[in-house]
């Protein structure tokens, strides 16, 4: 039986961790907005706590919604693993893509302020109303997730969840140590690098599970 310390619930909490990371680590909207915030030192808390805490939410309702789901069917359950392992050899695939044609991610300081319920309120827009989050963090994270065992799956949407945390931590306070490496495309491409071969290894995994489920009586 697996404690909650054992070095194998850490390495689930590692690759809720490096899973959302990965999907979260991109040039859109809601990034550059939380960038955006930080660069002017405009409710940055409550932008960066709301941003984190709603992926938490979505994590959460994921992975114990698909747990729920699958249930006792394994034929669901290798399913999800399947395509899961797909979407991520895919992702990886145009995550080293982007290498090859890099942008970067700017965030204007112009513009006037914002008062906290205009500010918490485009968070929520860009967060909430943005289709690839229900995929990304509810379907393909929490359907991964779910493949755990029941006293693992916790770990997992703790490491998941933090990652959203840490990097809403980073875009909102160190926004103006981090706007100059942002700007530079080169940086993104030793991202992207790094962050297709992370869900290339995932991709491995889940389809690993997937096959064990397939082949054992």
């Amino acid at each position: 039986m697996d404690t909650p310390f054992s070095p194998f619930g850490w390495s689930v909490y590692v690759q809720g961790f490096a899973l959302s990371f990965g999907l979260i680590v991109a040039i859109g909207a809601q990034n550059a907005f939380v960038l955006r915030q930080g660069l002017r030192r405009e409710h940055v808390s409550s932008v960066v706590l709301f941003c984190a805490l709603a992926d938490a939410l979505l994590i959460t309702a994921g992975v114990f919604g698909m747990a729920k789901a699958i249930g006792d069917r394994p034929e669901l359950a290798r399913a999800l693993a399947f395509g899961g392992a797909l979407f991520l050899a895919w992702y990886g695939y145009k995550a080293l893509q982007r290498m090859r044609h890099a942008d970067s991610l700017q965030a204007t300081q112009g513009g006037e302020g914002l008062r906290l319920t205009s500010a918490v309120a485009q968070a929520a827009a860009f967060t909430l109303l943005n289709p690839h989050v229900y995929l990304d963090t509810v379907l393909l994270v929490g359907g991964m997730g779910a493949q755990h065992a029941p006293a693992l799956q916790i770990w997992f949407v703790a490491g998941a969840s933090s990652a959203s945390f840490t990097w809403f931590c980073l875009l909102g306070f160190g926004a103006r140590w981090l706007a100059p490496w942002f700007a530079q495309a080169r940086a993104w491409q030793v991202l992207d690098g790094l962050i297709g071969a992370t869900m290339w290894l995932l991709s491995a995994l889940m389809l690993r599970h997937a096959l064990a489920g397939l082949f054992s009586p």
